[in-house]
């Protein structure tokens, strides 16, 4: 009995050995028999953006032209899925303008993008953004099958704001994949509710990152702990799928469409530059202070194109200058910026600094945007070891607006060693107290965040914006006479034009007008006729000879009433009178009376002009505002004195 049973077992084991055997067999023969799909490479336009795709990993096709501007990057390497995809990939250097071929992979948001131009391409920078991506090589990995046709979300649609998940973009969502494995779609409700089901023991993979990232694994990050891959501070969880998926939250719907970038406080627009004390006497505590209140100045500012911009001087034996207007263009970027400035040690120069800043800091090369008023903060601790008062005047006159900030100021019995006493009010723009802010000990620093930017915000009270090339209305009173001659008015319309060229002139700085005079008097053009110098000195050099005789009072009395009379309240009134003789007419009345008004007569005689008449007419002392030419073609010797006067006038104005 025995023995049949054990004959029976062998011969059930042996027919089941056959069928094994048949069964590998007839699987092979399958696997021979199925064709694998052809892959097909989607198309897709510039103006795609890698957000709108929801497969992680893809290979597509980029026409040609996607270098063009309206197609925004953000990033550098890392980019934003808010960029263009095609875009990216001509920054990246993987495409030329001329299209092609790319591989796409999705990674982490990022906590930060660097803006760069490469290959023809302008990135932006941006703070933070949910989700990025990384381009290569348009060649497939082996053992990795692409998607022919790519997924979609649509934020959008009526579903997405109604706050339901749209029906084309529960289709698939592709899984990541890994070398020799083939990328299967997973229901994304499916993947959606295993991890509600598994609580804190669920884990989503990340899409493999490319070869050129600074990640070394394909580990997948848990949900709840920060990843510690490429610098990102943003989880990669199930939410940042529902985010491209068309779950919008309710704060994001009203922001969707728009730049994420900010464009910075409009009411605040000023070019700022800190001079930060790094000398070996501050320490390093109180280094990391200074820091630090300059970020949270950064931070309250609200830095962008549109509004404040901010650079970083650091001194010490000589000055240095860490950053300049246009190298951040955004809070953010600025802070990450300060944290990483390393102390220089040195002296405490601080005029050579202020120097520095006047000669080499704001320049339009720097990113300065000349219409908005130039501020300098600087930062003391104790004093200076040089001399700031010449150095300061400088600045001012430039248009520099200086604000000082002095930590432990000198006491009683240091004062000794302080090489220029009363130092900052010889650097202030105003002495009045609201450039100059005193803080008792480093500790204290952080309170004077909120008042400093409050003041450098108040562009009508930076009273150092305006310089004496900037801030007039000038009227010149031109001899048309018969004595001038054709050959000589041309001369003296070349030294009109010689001195308006020295002028910055635009509707809001200094503005233009003419009035020629015989016995009859012409407006040639008013203030508000041209507001560029090209056009102005068009102008000049169109006016006509009139020719007759010579009544100087009269014009004076014309050109109040027709030019001066439409002048700005806030502009310095100047008017240039050229005359190459006596005048018919009384002039001593007329000019009392513009000297009354508040107009400064600068009078320029020629040949046979009057010195006595001159010195009536200029404005008083006569020595600054009178000036007297043997002969026309001697008028241009006299351009930088008249200049000189002008500006020293202007400087010589009190400063409380």
């Amino acid at each position: 009995m025995g023995i049949v049973v054990l004959t029976m077992k062998a011969s059930v084991i042996e027919m089941f050995l056959v069928l094994l055997v048949t069964g590998i067999h007839s699987n092979k023969e399958m696997t021979k028999k199925i064709k694998r799909p052809k892959f097909t490479v989607p198309q897709i336009n510039c103006d795609v953006r890698a957000g709108k795709i929801i497969n992680p990993e893809f290979i597509v096709k980029c026409p040609a032209g996607c270098q063009d501007p309206r197609y925004h990057v953000y990033g550098t390497d890392i980019y934003a899925s808010y960029s263009s995809v095609c875009g990216a990939a001509v920054h990246s250097g993987v495409l030329d303008n001329s299209g092609g071929k790319i591989l796409v992979r999705k990674v982490a948001g990022q906590s930060g993008y660097k803006g760069s131009y490469s290959n023809g391409v302008q990135s932006l920078s941006l703070p933070r953004w949910r989700e990025s991506f990384v381009v290569s090589e348009g060649k497939p990995q082996k053992g990795v099958t692409y998607p022919s046709f790519l997924t979609y979300s649509s934020s959008k649609s009526p579903a997405a704001k109604a706050g339901k998940c749209p029906r084309e973009t529960t289709k698939a969502y592709q899984s990541p994949s890994a070398p020799g494995t083939t990328a299967q779609p997973v229901p994304l409700m499916q993947v959606l509710g295993t991890a509600a089901a598994e609580g804190t023991h669920t884990t989503l993979s990340k899409p493999p990152p490319s070869a050129g990232s600074t990640t070394s694994s394909l580990r997948p990050q848990p949900v709840g702990q920060r990843s510690q891959e490429l610098g990102e501070t943003e989880l990669w969880k199930p939410g940042s799928v529902l985010l491209d998926a068309g779950f919008v939250p309710k704060k994001e719907l009203s922001t969707q469409s728009l730049e994420p970038v900010s464009q910075g406080d409009p009411s605040c627009k000023v070019d700022l530059s800190f001079l930060i004390d790094g000398s070996a006497s501050i320490g390093k505590r109180r280094f990391r202070i200074q820091k630090q209140f300059l970020a949270d100045v950064a931070q309250a500012l609200d830095i962008g194109p549109a509004g404040p911009l901010m650079g970083v001087v650091q001194y010490g034996d000589n000055p240095v200058t860490q950053f300049n207007l246009k190298t951040h263009m955004n809070s953010r970027d600025l802070k990450t910026a300060i944290e990483k400035i390393t102390q220089r040690g040195g002296l405490s120069n601080v005029g050579r600094a202020i120097s520095f800043v006047t000669q080499k800091f704001f320049s339009k090369s720097n990113g300065n945007r000349g219409g908005a008023p130039n501020v300098a903060v600087v930062m003391v601790d104790g004093w200076p070891t040089d001399k700031v008062e010449e150095a300061s005047r400088l600045a001012r006159e430039s248009g520099i607006n200086i604000f000082f900030i002095t930590m432990e100021g000198a006491s009683e019995n240091e004062k000794q060693y302080v090489l220029e006493p009363n130092f900052a009010n010889k650097a202030v723009c105003r002495t009045n107290g609201f450039y100059s802010l005193n803080v008792q000990n480093w500790f204290s620093l952080h309170k004077t965040v909120q008042p400093l930017v409050k003041r450098v915000c108040d562009t009508d009270r930076l009273a150092c914006s305006k310089t004496c090339l900037n801030s007039a209305d000038i009227g010149f009173i031109i001899d048309g006479s018969s004595s001038v001659g054709t050959g000589n008015f041309r001369t003296v319309l070349q030294f009109v034009a010689n001195l308006s060229k020295e002028f910055e002139i635009s509707d809001t700085d200094t503005r233009i007008g003419a009035v020629q005079y015989t016995y009859e008097q012409r407006l040639e053009f008013g203030f508000d006729v041209y507001s560029t110098k090209p056009d102005v000195l068009n102008a000049i050099k169109r006016v006509g000879y009139w020719s007759g005789g010579t009544s100087t009072g009269a014009a004076i009395n014309y050109a109040l009433e027709q030019l001066f009379k439409k002048s700005k309240p806030n502009k310095r009134k100047l008017m240039i009178l050229i005359t190459d003789g006596r005048s018919y007419d009384d002039v001593r009345i007329p000019a009392m009376v513009a000297h009354h008004k508040g107009v400064i007569i600068y009078a320029i005689g020629v040949a046979w002009a009057a010195q006595d008449e001159l010195e009536v007419i200029a404005t008083h002392p006569a020595r600054d505002h009178a000036f007297f030419v043997d002969e026309f073609d001697n008028l241009y010797k006299a351009v930088p004195k008249v200049i000189q006067n002008i500006c020293t006038e202007f400087n010589s104005q009190p400063r409380n």
